[in-house]
């Protein structure tokens, strides 16, 4: 039977994120995406002007049916809230379909390179911390862990060496998912630029935090960004989570996918509103079998 992921995100009709991204990349990953829509955009938020449509009151109505219908899922994947209510109707989706064979993935989206987004409000960072806590993975980008955890992102993003990076994040990993308290099992970070200790060359990685240990997985950095590759990201692990690889290689999975279209894009000067061509690299997600 085709594994499930209930992916509730925003639909943007501009930009190759969120639902865009997530369904594409995961049924590529022979996955089937459920998607419940959180917002309804013209265009992703970086643009200079958008039209969006809050979806808020038709989460419910998309719960019930599928609790009528007797729907279960592999796994729940959460990306964009338009505000904390959104995130209460996130809890009550939880209520009915988070069960002991489920997992819960979590993409704390609230801003980047240390500016929050338009909808960031304090309500909304207070109820994305609960919800980080009870999900079993969460995928933050640099920025997002800093506000999680209430750390100085300007403190953090100064430090450009390696090691001492590294170490820094494993700290703020380590207050979210340490002590007595429950907190996400799996942290993979995103994002993280600094000069390599070894060859000195500028890169850009994604760190995975677990009680397994620490892994650094980095690709040489080519001096563009694009909207969307968060989504890209989160995207796979949840892909691979449901079909049972590990993190370690979703993550170097994934970050070998996002290079490769990063790198094409670059080279063509795709705008970086309108997201890297990645269609052309799903077929890099595929399952091999023997």
């Amino acid at each position: 039977m085709t594994k499930k992921i209930a992916v509730i995100n925003d639909l943007s009709g501009f930009g190759k994120c969120s639902l865009t991204a997530a369904i594409s990349v995961i049924a590529a990953m022979g996955v089937q995406p459920c998607p419940l829509p959180t917002a309804i955009l013209s265009a992703q938020t970086g643009y200079p002007s958008y039209f969006l449509d809050d979806y808020t009151d038709r989460m419910d109505e998309f719960r019930k049916e599928w609790k009528k219908m007797g729907a279960s899922f592999d796994g729940i994947y959460t990306g964009f809230m338009a505000g904390g209510a959104q995130i209460r109707e996130v809890f009550s989706f939880l209520d009915d379909f988070y069960k002991e064979n489920t997992f819960l993935l979590a993409d704390p989206v609230m801003g980047d390179n240390g500016r929050k987004y338009d909808v960031f409000t304090p309500e909304l960072l207070a109820m994305m911390k609960e919800l980080v806590m009870r999900a079993d993975v969460i995928t933050p980008n640099l920025t997002e862990l800093c506000l999680l955890t209430d750390t100085d992102y300007r403190e953090i993003s100064g430090i450009n060496e390696q090691e001492r990076l590294v170490t820094a994040v494993e700290q703020m990993c380590a207050s979210l998912s340490g002590g007595a308290r429950r907190g996400p099992g799996q942290i993979v970070v995103t994002g993280i630029c600094f000069t390599d200790d070894e060859d000195g060359i500028q890169k850009v990685g994604n760190l995975a935090f677990s009680d397994k240990g620490t892994r650094l997985s980095a690709f040489p950095f080519i001096g563009e960004s694009y909207s969307g590759t968060g989504d890209l990201f989160a995207s796979v692990i949840a892909g691979g989570r449901a079909r049972g690889d590990s993190l370690d290689d979703s993550m170097v999975l994934a970050g070998k996918m996002i290079e490769a279209a990063i790198q094409d894009s670059a080279k063509r000067s795709v705008p970086r509103n309108d997201g890297v061509d990645y269609e052309q690299y799903l077929w890099m997600l595929a399952k091999k079998t023997v």
